[in-house]
């Protein structure tokens, strides 16, 4: 990997208001209900160059879930830690890292830096820079895909004069989560596909997300089936009854994943009659033809059976929708589960009043009475 340094000349500097800070206790609410992290590992982003990363690698920054601490731990260059961690005495102005964002392109939202366990050793001041590629943008996104090279070869490049600021220096602290609101209508209201993360001038920080909105590449044939609900294609998981060991977000991601860690999965109910369900905005509104879910890893806890739900929700009805609405219409009546399958739910099984509702923006799954499913996966096609 070529180790670059980035003129400061070369970013531009963009004419935007301050943005806002968030407090730590509101970050997940802020952000976590309307968007998705842009720049999370399991949605297969990328880090394409960084300065340097000699205490701990830059991989840690994009690690969907929170950072840990070993006390006492120790690896050849220095005591561990989970984030990422460039030596001491920066001879430049800062040290920085380049990734590509885990969707075809997205708007961006909010920042969050979190120094976990970094303290003494923290970064002092970060800022964050954006660029938009046109050959990326319409690349496809995977785990060794060639789509979009040449765009990450160019954005690497120390005379790369495509950067532009989306978050101007902000100060950090010690062993805290931060972050900050980006204003509306800014130049990258068009997406970007590219972030740098600047800390200046070395340090470490443990998490670094990019909260915002997918711009998904719809198929050309309005016929075609897609995945309505995935992360990439704009689905976001707005809210959920419970999610003590697993976080609603991971249904809408790809693939099967690892293990239990990346499902969704609620707490041991207790009382007769209890379920638990979880609200998904669709990333476009869409006809539902198709239902999969997935209980992949979950073997002694998955639910016991399963229905999903509909609505159309109109515009200037945005927000979080309400799970007891009235206005849901049923799309997949009751079904059994079992343990570490891929349950899969043609036209045939699902309800006829969901075919003849028309389209839907929302839905939501209800399990039985509790547990864990890996994956939910909505297919249709766009209205």
């Amino acid at each position: 990997m070529d180790i670059q340094s980035l003129s400061p000349e070369l970013v531009q500097p963009s004419k935007q208001a301050p943005s806002d800070a968030v407090p730590a206790d509101q970050i997940d609410s802020t952000f976590r209900s309307s968007y998705i992290d842009l720049i999370s590992a399991p949605l297969l982003s990328r880090i394409l160059a960084f300065s340097n990363e000699f205490f701990a690698s830059a991989s840690n920054l994009t690690n969907a879930k929170p950072p840990i601490h070993r006390p006492g731990v120790f690896v050849p260059s220095g005591a561990w830690y989970d984030g990422w961690e460039t030596r001491r005495h920066n001879p430049a102005p800062y040290d920085w890292v380049i990734i590509r964002l885990g969707v075809t392109s997205g708007v961006p939202r909010g920042v969050e830096i979190d120094t976990a366990f970094f303290s003494g050793n923290e970064a002092p001041e970060i800022s964050v820079d954006g660029c938009f590629e046109p050959s990326s943008a319409t690349a496809s996104r995977g785990k060794d895909d060639e789509d979009g090279k040449e765009a990450d070869v160019k954005v690497v490049a120390e005379v790369y004069a495509g950067w532009k600021e989306l978050l101007g220096r902000r100060a950090c602290g010690p062993s805290q989560r931060q972050a900050w609101q980006l204003p509306l209508d800014q130049w990258y209201e068009k997406g970007i596909t590219h972030v740098r993360l600047r800390m200046y001038p070395d340090g470490g920080i443990a998490r670094f997300r990019l909260y915002g909105t997918a711009i998904p590449l719809w198929p050309s044939n309005p016929a075609q089936e897609v995945e309505l609900s995935a992360a990439t294609m704009g689905g976001v998981a707005t809210s959920c009854s419970d999610q003590h060991f697993g976080v609603r977000e991971n249904l809408l991601l790809p693939g099967r994943g690892v293990d239990m860690g990346d499902g969704w999965e609620t707490r041991r109910s207790r009382e007769k009659g209890h379920v638990d369900w979880v609200v998904v905005r669709l990333g476009a509104k869409g006809t539902v033809r198709r239902v999969v879910i997935d209980t992949a890893h979950f073997r002694g806890n998955f639910p016991q059976r399963v229905k999903v739900d509909g609505m159309d929700v109109g515009p200037g009805q945005s927000g979080v929708v309400n799970a007891e609405d009235k206005r849901w219409v049923g799309i997949l009546p009751e079904q059994a589960l079992g343990p570490d399958a891929e349950h899969e739910f043609g036209m045939e099984v699902l309800l006829d009043g969901s075919v003849r509702q028309g389209a839907f923006t929302h839905v939501k799954m209800t399990i039985i009475p509790d547990g864990g499913v890996k994956r939910l996966r909505i297919f249709g096609t766009k209205a």
